[in-house]
């Protein structure tokens, strides 16, 4: 029997995943450093910043839309629920896992490609930037609640580890807010 020309193998589909990864993690890069070339360091940094949130916006209202779609409550849990989810299963990351750091359930990506990316470059610093797009997101998705780092490969740990915690009010003004600053918010400890 011959192979379906439909199906592709595991092994070649993580391997596209990552290729189109790259290309993400290169294209924010060019992005990043073009504004802050052409406007200076603060001002770029800002910019660069203003977009990701823009983008995170955008992500997590697709998700927020699918989950109401389905009936569903806009609960962290339900983020991932079919439609919304947000990252792909297969070639992101080279792997996951969950953990408990004092009493709070939190969960870990190893080996992200993006981060890698960043790394080799020399660019972790600006390349990390754009993980603020996970707090943005959730926060779009539903402002009770947010997705924060713990750890990031782009700021030189050895994985990303994530926690998922209620927001504050002044956390959720700041995030609706055009003007404040909101990147306090990406923290778990």
């Amino acid at each position: 029997m011959s192979p379906d020309p439909t199906m592709i193998p595991l092994e070649d589909a993580e391997h596209e995943v990552m290729l189109t990864s790259r290309r993400i993690a290169l294209l924010h890069l060019a992005f990043a450093k073009t504004l802050i070339e052409e406007f200076g360091e603060e001002r770029g940094t800002e910019l660069t910043i203003k977009a990701i949130k823009a983008y995170g916006t955008r992500v997590g209202q697709e998700a927020r839309d699918a989950v109401l779609a389905q009936g569903l409550e806009l609960t962290p849990e339900n983020f991932s629920a079919g439609a919304a989810r947000g990252l792909p299963k297969i070639g992101m990351h080279t792997g996951r896992d969950t953990l408990v750091v004092d009493g709070e359930h939190r969960f870990r990506a190893f080996g992200c490609v993006m981060g890698k990316v960043w790394n080799e470059l020399g660019e972790g610093k600006l390349g990390r930037l754009y993980c603020l797009v996970d707090p943005a997101k959730f926060m779009a998705y539903n402002p009770q609640f947010k997705l924060a780092h713990a750890k990031a490969l782009p700021a030189g740990d050895a994985c990303c580890e994530f926690c998922i915690r209620p927001t504050t009010e002044q956390e959720r003004q700041d995030f609706a807010s055009n003007d404040a600053e909101w990147t306090y918010i990406d923290q778990c400890d």
